[in-house]
């Protein structure tokens, strides 16, 4: 069994700042690339920015220069700045896991970020 969990969403006026926090937990052998993602409502769920294979990290061309991942081991973090309206979403965390053998992305339940104008 691994457990991903988010934590940080709130609600922020624009231009303020948040910053999310993911832990990945329980059978897990290894973690490959980590991330999030984000779903507004009525949209499909995007990427706003990830750790790919080697370390590379990849942002959403909507969050550059706003938006900054970092990672310690099992942990992924989000942190958030200039934040505008259109930013407001329910954010989700992936990881990669290698767990007795299989790889496979594991995903928390999300954690809401309101942005008001």
């Amino acid at each position: 069994q691994v457990q991903v969990v988010e934590s940080g969403g709130d609600l922020v006026q624009a231009g303020g700042s948040l910053r999310l926090s993911c832990a990945a937990s329980g059978s897990i052998f290894s973690v490959n690339d980590m991330g999030w993602y984000r779903q507004a409502p009525g949209k499909q769920r995007e990427l706003v920015a990830r750790f790919s294979r080697g370390g590379a990290r990849r942002y959403a061309d909507s969050v550059k220069g706003r938006f900054t991942i970092s990672r310690e081991n099992a942990k992924v973090y989000l942190q958030m700045n200039s934040l505008k309206p259109e930013d407001t979403a329910v954010y989700f965390c992936y990881a990669n896991v290698n767990s007795g053998g299989a790889l496979r992305d594991y995903w928390g339940q999300g954690t809401q970020v309101t942005v008001s104008s």
